[in-house]
């Protein structure tokens, strides 16, 4: 009898835990994360589900006789916030999945 009353916990404490992670991703994916390039001269706006939300572009970052430079300050705006949310997916969910086997 004991054994199941044991399961039972960890069923429990198993339900609570995902309740709580998918609280934890619904708080992630309202968050807003900007990455910038070039002193802010392109600012990308990502959810935390790493959805763009916006992509800002100065005047002055757009050279008509070099286009590279604006692909390349994009590439790194985008860059710079995905970095942000991977950081703060694994801040948030990281609590979750450390231990478990594969993560």
């Amino acid at each position: 009898m004991m054994r199941g009353g044991n399961m039972q916990g960890m069923m429990k404490q198993m339900k609570k835990m995902q309740k709580e992670m998918a609280q934890a991703q619904e708080e992630l994916n309202a968050q807003e994360f900007t990455g910038a390039a070039s002193d802010d001269a392109v600012i990308a706006t990502f959810s935390g589900d790493k959805q763009m939300k916006d992509l800002q572009i100065k005047a002055e970052a757009i050279d008509p006789d070099d286009p590279d430079m604006l692909q390349d300050l994009i590439i790194m705006a985008v860059n710079n916030a995905l970095t942000k949310v991977d950081h703060e997916t694994e801040q948030k969910m990281g609590q979750y999945t450390r231990g478990l086997p594969g993560m």
